[in-house]
């Protein structure tokens, strides 16, 4: 099982004390890594040293409630890429202690057959920090490196969940390359064409099906990172990779942080080309049609907020503020008249682009929660309610 590390660091907060219980915890599962030692960076193993400190901080003893699986495991490999203080590519073995095992397919199977045989089924919480692979011939079935370049694909990643009990709910954060392909494992078999599987799922992931993502690098410097995992974790417990205290998600003031206000954090506060996506609004972008965004955008910024849960507002807000748009204008006239000089990088314009997509989101979900269909509105609800869970309890 996953052992907690000491914490040398002045700027990594101790927890007064371990205020969670074992029978409360989600079960954990952390799985990591690259595909092979030339795309196996420090990054994806300081992500999962930087996982651990967060259940620290947040009072559960990793040893008792995680696994980990990584990249080779404990063969003893140097397999980790970095570079050094000369600026030269060095490989060394991993640090992360108490590993359950390399990544593998087997590895991952073993685990949710076991996961499948608990008698008394609680939450389950997957981590994935590694690479995405993309599927040309159908983005809705991308993958995720394994070792030895191996790869799994949603529909396979899927299928290992739909052999768990469905009382056993599954939540995902995923931070690799084409990541929001994985939004599909809400569905049987991981395919959109099908139901929606009867065992709660749900998920956030750093980027939509079709873009790759940042933050798998060679460098050390853990201060430099700015990728979504980063930002969903600091999110999440206040405490962001450095021990730094970060601004609080609580965004509906009910004294707990859920995934959903995380993932809200992490939108706002990762400065990349990462378009960050969660099942409910990746379900929700396959409701409308190219002329029904057209109509969502010629609407006023502030009728679109009316409906905005708090985590969603936090979002526009902090995005129209940044660009100082006026939210009594229509969302493309406000989007046309900015200045120039503001939307220079690539990041500036995946900025706008998230604007973008979180007034769509909320505009569609009224649409869905103020019609007829009991069945898209019963889907939604369910998403929705995971994605408002959280490891406070």
């Amino acid at each position: 099982m996953l052992i907690v590390l000491p914490l040398s660091s002045a700027a990594s907060p101790q927890p007064s004390h371990i205020c969670q219980s074992n029978q409360s915890a989600p079960n954990f599962l952390v799985v990591g890594g690259g595909g092979a030692p030339s795309f196996n960076e420090i990054a994806l193993e300081k992500n999962v040293l930087f996982f651990q400190r967060t259940l620290q901080f947040m009072g559960y003893d990793s040893k008792q409630v995680a696994s980990i699986f990584f990249a080779n495991g404990n063969d003893g490999q140097a397999s980790i890429r970095y570079i050094n203080e000369q600026g030269r590519q060095q490989f060394k073995r991993s640090n992360i202690p108490h590993l359950k095992g390399a990544t593998t397919f087997s590895n991952l199977e073993r685990y949710f057959q076991q996961l499948a045989q608990q008698k008394n089924p609680k939450t389950s919480f997957l981590y994935f920090t590694g690479h995405g692979g993309l599927n040309e011939q159908d983005l809705d079935n991308n993958s995720f490196y394994l070792w030895n370049k191996q790869q799994l694909s949603v529909k396979q990643f899927s299928q290992m969940l739909d052999k768990i009990s469905p009382k056993t709910p599954i939540v995902a954060m995923m931070a690799q390359c084409f990541s929001g392909s994985f939004a599909n494992f809400i569905y049987e078999g991981g395919d959109p064409k099908r139901p929606v599987a009867l065992q709660t799922r749900c998920g956030f992931f750093a980027t939509i099906k079709s873009l790759p993502s940042v933050g798998c690098t060679p460098e050390v410097n853990e201060a430099d990172y700015r990728d979504y995992s980063s930002s969903f974790f600091a999110g999440l417990s206040g405490r962001d990779r450095t021990g730094k205290a970060v601004s609080s998600a609580d965004y509906n003031k009910d004294g707990r942080v859920a995934y959903a206000e995380a993932h809200a954090f992490a939108k706002v506060d990762e400065k990349s080309i990462d378009l960050p996506i969660s099942t409910s609004e990746a379900w929700l972008q396959n409701k409308f049609s190219s002329t029904q965004q057209k109509i969502i955008l010629s609407q006023p910024i502030s009728q679109i907020l009316q409906t905005a849960r708090p985590e969603q507002s936090y979002v526009v807000n902090s995005l129209v503020n940044r660009f100082e748009l006026d939210k009594q204008k229509p969302v493309l006239q406000s989007l046309n008249s900015i200045n120039s000089q503001k939307i220079q990088t690539d990041e500036q314009q995946a900025d706008l682009k998230r604007l973008e997509m979180e007034l769509i989101n909320i505009a569609v979900e009224k649409q869905i929660r103020t019609s007829r269909n009991q069945k898209d509105i019963n889907t939604l609800e369910r998403l929705v309610k995971c994605e408002s869970g959280s490891w406070k309890k």
